[in-house]
């Protein structure tokens, strides 16, 4: 399963992400895919992200599995259960 976190650099909350993703990784041994908007249009016009920033587990066929959008970032547990 794919995990994507989607959010622009250079934001207010992009300290916020980076801290979390950190923990993520420090708690998990595991890292999440980063992803900047405005690089990555056509994958973000195909899920309908509009808002930053947006966690997706994504299936092996690209389907969305669970998804969090907005500043409230997810538990780390959320997220891991769609890694393993």
């Amino acid at each position: 399963m794919r995990v994507v976190c989607i959010f622009r650099d250079n934001q207010d909350y992009s300290r916020s992400v980076n801290e979390w993703l950190e923990n993520f990784y420090r708690q998990t041994g595991r890292t999440i895919e980063t992803m900047d908007p405005d690089t990555n249009v056509g994958f973000c016009e195909a899920y309908d992200v509009v808002e930053y920033p947006t966690i997706m587990a994504l299936g092996e066929q690209g389907e969305i599995r669970a998804s969090w959008r907005g500043r409230n970032l997810p538990l780390i547990n959320e997220v891991l259960y769609y890694m393993i």
